[in-house]
């Protein structure tokens, strides 16, 4: 792709830089700045030029991935071959991987590199982009409000995360990286986007509540027994019911669905609802009704999948927000959460049978 042609270089008009009608105080004064000025139009061009080789790069290894979705190439040979599509989310995980060792500066660092990388190659357009950098500046400034403007900010932040997780903003281009795959022969078929907006809600809900990642209350052993208890319930209940049948197996793209769901639905889900929703109704309504609210919202949020999902879902937020109630800490809500549909993946039809 030809770069947008540039002044000052050969095809163009040096004179242009300068516009018509300014006073030159020397007649050389051109001939004087003109070296400096074509240096700097060139560092500006060749910065044109290596953003536009970036996108057509991009571009091409994208049309190279929709002509052939299926592949015969299995677990981790297959997620190499997907790296000219799924770098820059590489990028993003580094980011969560840093936000959750406390690694803040450097979180956002790589966060902030992952926004200008998305903006480069078509995921985000400004808009999103301006959308993102509000909400995230939005919750920075969270913390050091009290009264009826923490009030204002936490719903604001509330409909943001929702907005984000719906995919309901504007500017975002999600990745298609599956398209009518199948687990197995009775699973009906699936498609798999690698999300670039829902993500960030991690980043915001951390700058809000740093302390989810570092409680160090003492474990409620029954209160977490009784959570990971919901999960081999919902397995039963959804075998009795129909939702799913035994199918063992992994299919062949089982690597990229473990990445993209672990860190693009499970990280910020949980951080969302467990660490933030949960323990924001708890210090208001009790810890009960915390659950409870955040479960029931967890479960809404499911609506899409039809109101058995969403009754699904509200069980399984239940057995996760004991779980978080149980110990304080993020991680163990996100290791349940993300067993229970790597196990769904690997036991039974998924998403559901034909």
């Amino acid at each position: 792709m030809m770069s947008p042609q540039c002044p000052g270089l050969p095809g163009s008009n040096l004179q242009s830089t300068f516009g018509t009608g300014v006073a030159v105080p020397y007649p050389n004064e051109c001939e004087r700045l003109a070296p400096g000025i074509q240096a700097l139009e060139l560092t500006h061009c060749g910065g044109i030029a290596a953003v536009d080789q970036i996108r057509v790069l991009y571009r091409g290894a994208l049309a190279r991935h929709h002509k052939q979705t299926q592949t015969n190439e299995i677990g981790v040979t297959q997620f190499l071959s997907l790296l000219p599509e799924i770098w820059p989310w590489l990028i993003l995980a580094t980011a969560q991987v840093a936000a959750f060792a406390g690694r803040s500066a450097l979180s956002l660092s790589l966060l902030a590199l992952f926004g200008m990388i998305s903006l480069i190659i078509g995921l985000m357009s400004l808009l999103a982009t301006a959308l993102v950098g509000i909400g995230l500046l939005g919750a920075f400034h969270l913390r050091r409000q009290s009264g009826w403007s923490a009030a204002i900010g936490h719903i604001a932040l509330i409909l943001w995360c929702l907005a984000l997780g719906a995919h309901l903003l504007p500017g975002f281009n999600n990745l298609r990286i599956l398209d009518q795959v199948t687990s197995g022969v009775d699973s009906s078929a699936f498609t798999m986007f690698l999300n670039v907006d829902k993500p960030t809600v991690l980043f915001a809900v951390l700058l809000v509540c740093p302390g989810m990642l570092n409680s160090h209350q003492r474990t409620r052993i029954a209160s977490l027994i009784l959570g990971i208890g919901f999960l081999p319930l919902l397995s039963a209940l959804g075998f009795y019911f129909g939702a799913v049948r035994l199918e063992l197996g992994l299919p062949s793209w089982w690597l990229i669905f473990a990445f993209s769901n672990l860190f693009l639905t499970c990280l910020a889900e949980e951080a969302f609802f467990r660490g933030y929703l949960q323990a924001l109704l708890a210090s208001k309504i009790g810890a009960a009704w915390g659950i409870a609210v955040a479960s029931l919202l967890f479960g809404l949020a499911h609506i899409g999948g039809g109101p058995e999902l969403v009754a699904f879902a509200a069980l399984l937020g239940m057995g996760l927000g004991l779980a978080y109630f149980a110990t304080g800490r993020l991680w163990v809500p996100v290791a349940m959460h993300f067993g229970f549909n790597f196990l769904h993946l690997a036991l039974f039809t998924y998403p559901g049978p034909i």
